[in-house]
């Protein structure tokens, strides 16, 4: 369906009507209608084409408008059912009626508008993707620089080992006899010429 121009259909239709069915007129009335006003509507088979060409246009317009249609071959397709369309209007008589004629410029917008909505399509999606690019990069949360804080008073690494140097080693208490000589032992053993009157027998040393 998206790359079969529908126009082709009502065209189709009135060649068939015109090739096949030369007694069938277009313009005498098909169905009657009353309608609430009180008048009598007459629908002829070339108001049906055309109906059915205007509605057919706007399937082809909703068609064009969707992301990934209308490539080369469906304008290709466009413009021959166009150019057709036009010729048979201008070389032939049967087909040199308003209601054809309507029917090739439904023809020519198909196609004028489908190579429209192709050209502005890109820019479109150009657009669509940035935005979204812009959307999906993170946001920079604005950074805060803390304040200063004083500065501490900075000890130096001497006077920290002596203070616990001095808190483990308290300083030994002076005792009260310092004055006083510190007493003598007798070693008569050790001290010369002690012991040699004791012994007469010892031998000189």
């Amino acid at each position: 369906m998206i790359a079969f121009p529908l126009l082709l259909i009502p065209l189709a239709v009135y060649n068939i009507v015109a090739w096949l069915m030369p007694g069938v007129p277009l313009t005498d009335p098909l169905i009657r209608l009353m309608l609430v006003s009180g008048v009598e509507w007459r629908i002829t088979l070339s108001d049906i084409l055309l109906a059915l060409g205007v509605l057919l246009l706007l399937l082809e317009i909703v068609k064009g408008a969707r992301p990934g249609s209308k490539y080369l071959t469906d304008h290709l397709l466009s413009l021959i059912v166009f150019g057709g369309s036009a010729a048979e209007f201008v070389m032939l008589q049967k087909f040199g009626t308003s209601t054809f004629f309507l029917l090739s410029l439904m023809a020519m917008v198909d196609f004028f508008g489908g190579i429209a909505l192709s050209a502005r399509r890109p820019a479109a999606v150009s657009a669509s993707r940035r935005g979204r690019r812009e959307v999906e990069a993170p946001v920079r949360e604005p950074q805060v620089e803390p304040a200063n804080p004083a500065p501490a008073p900075s000890a130096s690494p001497a006077a920290g080992v002596a203070d616990s140097v001095l808190q483990d080693h308290p300083t030994p208490k002076a005792t009260a006899n310092a004055g006083e000589p510190s007493p003598t032992i007798p070693s008569p053993e050790l001290q010369p010429g002690a012991g040699q009157s004791a012994s007469p027998d010892a031998p000189p040393r």
